[in-house]
């Protein structure tokens, strides 16, 4: 495909703009041609690649065209989807992947020059058919994940601490207290926690941790925010201490590799107190704070990926004791679900919420209060009964 084509694709129609494209270099057209690429997040280029393959598949096992696609083509599509059920008489598949899918298609025609059959009446009226008929039916699936409130934090956490066994296993349960206390009051995304640097870490004198977020899902062009992670009364869950902790392992691997780590766990003083005001151990800034960890202790130089957070997550809390029906609804997110909920139930309003989650409006909390804590701020608790 052409710039030219690119950039038609892109406009917006009967704009009036002209058609015949400037005299340009080779080099020129290729770093426009990368910076429309980059308008987009890798993440929702990789969801689209995937929504536009299985949409591919579809067509060619029906016998349709998927490029350009009649919008009857894509309208039948939603309805084979919907009308997809589970052994156990479940709806497969939500609306709300039904809209991803159709966000794809419309992306994969316009990036090929086509117009996106996506905006005809027909596709937009089943879609919203779709909606009303699962809400008539009350078919909304909708996988929500349980948040982890402060309480839960800590009995994850204390029980991983208290499990170690070898030094292996020490370097592991460093990683992982730092990811759920840090998770948990940082009210990070999963793909903000693995996205941190070393360098993106500093000690204040006042605040605890000042943790820079140089890029989120809601900041796309990287303006950046710092969030604050306070210093703590206990340092069992005090989370400067748990990175700090963490740090310690990932300075001494970069000096010394897995002979550097053994020798700082063998000589550790035991974690009986506050170590979040002491110095802070000097690492590479440019280097993944969150990394794999092998079997045999090794740290990766590659970031920790946002499935081996829910992993870690999942895997803490069963080791804790947790009902496995719980555990299957945990995972990364319940750690910014269980801040803004834990939060709620504290009674702070939803702009202090917000100073820490980076949610643009009040309205996106209002899901987390309604779901897990309903009785808060409701005047059913006071009307005299």
């Amino acid at each position: 495909m052409t710039l030219e084509q690119d950039v038609l694709a892109a406009a917006p129609r009967n704009t009036g703009f002209a058609a015949v494209s400037p005299d340009l270099t080779a080099s020129m057209k290729d770093r426009i041609r990368q910076s429309m690429s980059a308008s987009r997040a890798d993440g929702t280029l990789r969801a689209y690649t995937s929504a536009w393959r299985r949409f591919e598949n579809w067509c060619t096992v029906k016998g349709h065209p998927a490029l350009p696609a009649h919008p009857a083509t894509v309208a039948a599509y939603l309805v084979d989807a919907a009308d997809t059920f589970t052994p156990d008489g479940q709806r497969t598949f939500a609306p709300a992947t039904l809209s991803k899918w159709v966000a794809a298609i419309a992306h994969c025609h316009r990036h090929n020059g086509h117009n996106s059959p996506t905006g005809h009446e027909t596709v937009r009226s089943t879609l919203s058919g779709i909606r009303r008929s699962y809400a008539a039916a009350g078919d909304r699936p909708r996988r929500q994940m349980a948040p982890l409130l402060t309480s839960d934090i800590i009995t994850i956490v204390e029980h991983a601490r208290d499990a170690v066994t070898g030094w292996a296993g020490e370097v592991l349960g460093r990683r992982d207290t730092a990811l759920l206390l840090m998770g948990f009051a940082g009210a990070f995304r999963r793909s903000e926690l693995v996205g941190l640097d070393c360098g993106d870490i500093a000690v204040h004198r006042l605040d605890g941790l000042h943790v820079r977020l140089r890029r989120s899902k809601t900041d796309q062009d990287g303006a950046g925010v710092v969030k604050a992670l306070p210093f703590t009364t206990s340092y069992i869950s005090c989370p400067p201490c748990a990175v700090l902790r963490w740090l310690q392992v990932v300075a001494a691997f970069e000096r010394g590799g897995r002979t550097g780590v053994i020798r700082l766990l063998r000589t550790a003083p035991g974690f009986d107190g506050h170590l979040c005001r002491g110095a802070v151990p000097t690492v590479s800034p440019h280097t993944p704070l969150f990394r794999s960890i092998a079997k045999n202790g090794n740290l990766s130089t590659t970031a920790l990926s946002g499935a081996a957070v829910h992993a870690a997550v999942r895997r803490r809390a069963a080791a804790a004791g947790y009902d496995e029906t719980l555990v299957a609804r945990l995972g990364g997110h319940s750690l910014r679900a269980g801040f803004v909920t834990q939060a709620f139930r504290n009674g702070a309003d939803a702009h202090a919420i917000m100073r820490q989650t980076g949610h643009k409006t009040p309205g996106m909390l209002e899901v987390y209060a309604r779901e897990h804590a309903p009785l808060i701020g409701n005047a059913v608790t006071d009307i005299g009964l």
